[in-house]
This record gives structure tokens, sequence and C-alpha cells, in this order.
């Protein structure tokens, strides 16, 4: 038997005309690997351990702050007071240190803001308020006075004249430190 090669095209296959298009390939297609999930696993982690964290930090600044117990404005003023005594023999630095104590003390007793007023600005709101009686308004006057005195004058005071300096400041702080209650005024009206 021989084989005839022909070149026609069967009928049962459909010719193919150069109209016809082919399509492009398509663009790979991604396959999860998982490790997607350990990323947003880590940074949930790592979320969950900075809130821990700043917890536990606010809890200790919290047990710190009940530890650090009240110390009234005039106990801290006499101490400031006692710490300024070794500077003595130094007049400047030492009415500086009496002079701030002071002025802090009234401050934070009577929120009136001193530190920052010249001594003149001070005695002249001061002299406008009741929160001192005259002759304590007077004292403390000649107490700024003398203390600017030394500070801005250069004034070389004496170590008496520094005791004094001194002695007005404790004496301003004791007059008007708040008065303990006795233990009589202490009760309530129900307990007899």
């Amino acid at each position: 038997m021989a084989l005839i090669v022909s070149n026609q095209v069967p009928a049962s296959v459909p010719a193919v005309s150069p109209r016809v298009d082919i399509r492009d390939l398509k663009p790979p297609v991604e396959i999860p690997s998982g490790s997607e999930w350990l990323w947003v696993l880590a940074a949930l982690a790592t979320a969950a351990l900075l809130i821990w964290l700043f917890m536990r930090w606010l809890k200790k600044r919290k047990a710190q702050a009940a530890i650090i117990p009240f110390v009234p404005a005039h106990v801290r003023a006499r101490q400031r007071l006692r710490e300024a005594l070794p500077l003595i023999k130094q007049p400047k630095p030492f009415v500086i240190a009496v002079s701030d104590a002071a002025r802090a003390y009234l401050e934070e007793r009577f929120n009136f803001h001193a530190p920052e007023r010249t001594t003149e600005e001070f005695l002249r709101e001061l002299s406008a308020t009741e929160l001192l009686v005259q002759p304590q308004k007077e004292s403390l006057g000649r107490f700024l006075e003398g203390c600017d005195l030394v500070k801005f004058a250069k004034y070389e005071p004496g170590e008496p004249e520094l005791r004094e300096l001194y002695a007005s400041a404790t004496r301003l702080v004791d007059e008007t430190a708040p008065q303990a209650l006795p233990n009589s005024e202490l009760r309530t009206p129900d307990s007899k």
C-alpha cells in the first residue's frame, strides 16, 4: 500500500484563519505560603508586649507615688532654711537660699506667685491681699529688702545681720503655718 500525501486539508479539520487571535498568557497566580500569618502574629505579639510593659510601668509609677508621703509647705520651708545655715559664712549664697525658701513657702502655702516677681511687685500685690496681717507684711517687706541689698547692691552684712534675716524667715513660716486642731475638735458631732 502506498501512502499518498496531498496538500489538501481534510474537510473535518477547520481551516485556521489569520484573523483569529491567540490569547496571551495569564500572569502567574500567587500561592499563599502561610508566612503572612506569621507576620500578623508577630505584630500582634509585639503590640501585646508593648501594652503589657506600659501597664507595668504605670502600676510601678502609681506604687512609687503612693509611697512618697505628702510633706506640708511649712515643713519643707523649715528644712530648706536649715539647709541654708551652713552657707552663713558666704552672705550672697546664704541670702539667696533663705530668700528662695521664704518665697517658695509663700507660693506653696498661699498659692501666691512670689518667686517670679520683683520685691516691689510682690509687696505691692501682697498689700492688696489679706493673706498676712499687717505686721507680718511689714516684717516680710524688711526681710526681702535686706535680702535684695545683699543680692543686688553687693552689701556684705555680718553674721548677726544674716542670723536676723534667717530668724525673720523662720518667724514668718512659724506664724503662718497651719495650726493643728486639738483632739477635742477632731471629733465628729456623732461621736461622744
